[in-house]
């Protein structure tokens, strides 16, 4: 399968809502994860790596930091002269208030840029998900199957049974792949297979189908086009399952546990397999450093930080200071935070240049971690 075929579509206007700070002011795929990465990372370099060179990113609301992150697209090799990556902001028209109702109103107000494109395939995702995938085997099954969609799945039965279940996507297929029945945000899934939000689709099916629903008033891609199809067999829908694990980010509960997975040596495998580097925008730091007194167990550090006190399964990023006396636990601190002297935080996440005194004390349930906003002192 050639490489050219092949352009990424990736839509930030996603609901934000249960990400409460942290969304705030920024996209959800601007989300620092990981300790130097944002969400976006992860999905433009699936594409680059599988060899897209067309890759587009439909924005909503928040986006400046967003853009200031992809920039020119340069750390993706998506910065030539032909294709590349686009930024598609949202602009007002007689049939478009800026506000899209869903991916197919998204769809639609960008509808030019898929026409112009030349692949013969799109890979269409939202941006609140994170796995590190060969897209290129889902586009050979998608081409062998015969498939009109394909969409990308893992296996929720471990979290299911462990009772953890947020409003999603799920589906049941048949022995050939073939998507027999669908679901959307059910109080208990009847299936174990969950979407992760990624499909495959010939461009100019795309671009038929966003032209076609247009005049029928429709906004959701998932419940107006995928449900639709499932149920009426309209279309060929498959399901590709990923063999490797993924997460959704789309609460403050799944962003925390996210992270604090990454401290596992298996996850931290299969997220950076250096077959599949993952890029970021590069900033110049110095290493880490650590003071005398600094005590540092399962975390991860990144550079420009300076260390002091203790550091506990945590998550620190670039530039954090940590005071002597200070405790940090089960906790994600992000770029330029500090911890001050004899100020101790567990089960907390604290935004960037947040501020937590001298002698502050904050404890959260491992259930619901505290957030703090960003640029707040406390």
């Amino acid at each position: 399968m050639a490489t050219k075929d092949l352009m990424g579509l990736i839509y930030t206007g996603e609901n934000d809502a249960r990400l409460r700070e942290l969304t705030l002011t920024r996209a959800v795929a601007a989300l620092p994860v990981v300790g130097r990465y944002r969400i976006i990372d992860f999905l433009m370099s699936n594409l680059t790596n599988a060899g897209a060179r067309n890759v587009g990113v439909i924005t909503q609301r928040n986006y400046h930091s967003l853009m200031d992150h992809l920039g020119s697209g340069k750390e993706w090799d998506l910065h030539g002269k032909h294709d590349g990556l686009f930024i598609l902001p949202p602009f007002l028209t007689r049939d478009n208030v800026g506000v899209y109702g869903g991916m197919l109103d998204a769809l639609r107000s960008n509808i030019g840029y898929l026409r112009r494109s030349r692949q013969e395939y799109v890979l269409l995702t939202d941006s609140h998900v994170v796995y590190n995938i060969d897209y290129l085997e889902m586009l050979r099954q998608h081409v062998d199957s015969g498939a009109d969609i394909t969409l990308l799945y893992h296996d929720a039965k471990p979290r299911l049974q462990q009772g953890v279940h947020e409003y999603r996507v799920y589906f049941d297929t048949n022995a050939d792949g073939l998507i027999t029945a669908l679901e959307i945000d059910p109080v208990q899934p009847s299936f174990p297979n969950e979407s992760l939000s990624a499909m495959i689709i010939r461009r100019e099916l795309l671009v038929s189908i966003v032209a076609q629903t247009a005049a029928q008033g429709h906004h959701s891609f998932v419940r107006d086009v995928l449900q639709r199809s499932v149920n009426d067999q309209t279309l060929r829908v498959m399901g590709y399952r990923s063999p490797v694990r993924g997460w959704h980010i789309d609460s403050v509960q799944s962003y925390y546990r996210f992270n604090m997975d990454t401290l596992q040596a298996d996850v931290r495998q299969e997220l950076f397999d250096p077959r599949r580097p993952v890029y970021t925008k590069v900033r110049d730091d110095i290493a880490a450093r650590y003071g005398d007194s600094a005590t540092v167990s399962n975390s991860l550090v990144a550079d420009g930080g300076r260390i002091e006190g203790t550091v506990e399964n945590s998550i620190i990023f670039r530039g954090v200071y940590v005071a002597a006396g200070a405790i940090v636990r089960n906790s994600i601190v992000m770029q330029d935070a500090q911890v001050h002297e004899d100020a101790e935080i567990d089960n907390c996440i604290l935004d960037k240049q947040a501020v937590i005194k001298r002698g502050g004390r904050l404890i959260g349930p491992a259930t619901y971690p505290i957030v703090i906003s960003k640029n707040v002192t406390i």
